[in-house]
């Protein structure tokens, strides 16, 4: 999916309307209060399951809650949670619309909205929805989206999985790979104390790509070999708690029991490492090998 669908709210909408106030909302039969800014009714009109791109400002009286200015997704209709819920007021909309919608805060509170401190129970505060409509995609498009999702995500990992056959074979690498596809080469046996939960670790390393390209390193020297360096950051080993810090599982599972001294290669498939994030220098898909050496294990 090319952009993530982003809910600034878990609740939404369904009913008709009723009377009007003289600050311009009117309000539906069931308690919606709501104003339409701009109108647009001979374009698409929003129907259950569609996701709704636009902008969109979320504030509980006048305090900003989350904003999005520029278009994106933004919600998704879902069936109403309580009369009066913005499901309601979200399928009054059409492309191109502009409209308010205000609820009342403590209804939405019931069902788990996680609200600020500024939120005060029983005081008539009101969630207020700005939300300007740029597009609709229908729930057979999302559908459609997600069956390419897959489709190329299988492809992508079918190249993977052949291109990490091939680094093996040209490799002769002779280790072989866990349950998971995980290589662990050890180099170099230490004799210092076993990685484990809960211990100090510090190891030093560098990250390449299967076709040998460095994206990171903690060793300055390999940093600046590769065009890497960077002096806004230290080169240091990397030091953190084991299981406490959120490294990819294919590191972790790599070092655990390793002994201090140790000197790894571990050879990591992108569903151990990034999987389809594409971070620039890590394309999606990417299978990783890290060469690690273990410093020190507290």
């Amino acid at each position: 999916m090319n952009k993530s669908l982003k809910l600034f709210a878990a609740l939404v909408i369904g009913a008709t309307m009723l009377a009007s106030c003289g600050d311009g909302f009117k309000t539906t039969k069931d308690g919606l209060r709501y104003k339409f800014l701009e109108t647009n009714k001979d374009a698409q009109q929003v129907q259950m399951n569609d996701v709704l791109v636009g902008t969109c400002v979320v504030k509980l009286n006048d305090s900003i809650l989350g904003r999005m200015d520029t278009p994106d997704r933004i919600l998704m209709v879902n069936p109403s949670a309580f009369k009066g819920d913005l499901t309601e007021g979200l399928m009054m909309m059409h492309i191109g619309d502009k409209a308010i919608f205000e609820i009342e805060a403590d209804s939405v509170a019931k069902f788990g909205f996680n609200f600020p401190e500024i939120y005060k129970a029983g005081t008539g505060m009101k969630l207020v929805y700005e939300i300007n409509l740029t597009d609709i995609i229908t729930r057979e498009e999302m559908e459609q989206e997600q069956a390419n999702f897959r489709e190329n995500l299988q492809q992508a990992q079918a190249a993977e999985k052949e291109a990490l056959a091939q680094y093996v074979a040209e490799n002769k690498i002779k280790a072989t790979p866990d349950e998971e596809g995980l290589y662990i080469i050890v180099n170099k046996k230490g004799n210092g104390q076993k990685v484990e939960i809960g211990r100090q670790v510090a190891i030093n390393y560098t990250g390449r790509l299967l076709n040998g390209k460095v994206f990171d390193t903690s060793i300055e020297s390999v940093a600046k070999e590769n065009n890497i360096y960077d002096d806004r950051r230290p080169y240091e080993p990397l030091s953190y708690r084991v299981g406490e810090q959120s490294l990819i599982r294919g590191w972790e599972k790599g070092v655990i029991n390793q002994p201090a001294g140790s000197k790894l290669t571990l050879i990591i498939p992108s569903a151990l490492g990034y999987g389809p994030q594409d971070l620039g220098a890590i394309p999606a898909n990417s299978s990783l090998i890290f060469d690690l050496e273990i410093v020190s294990v507290k």
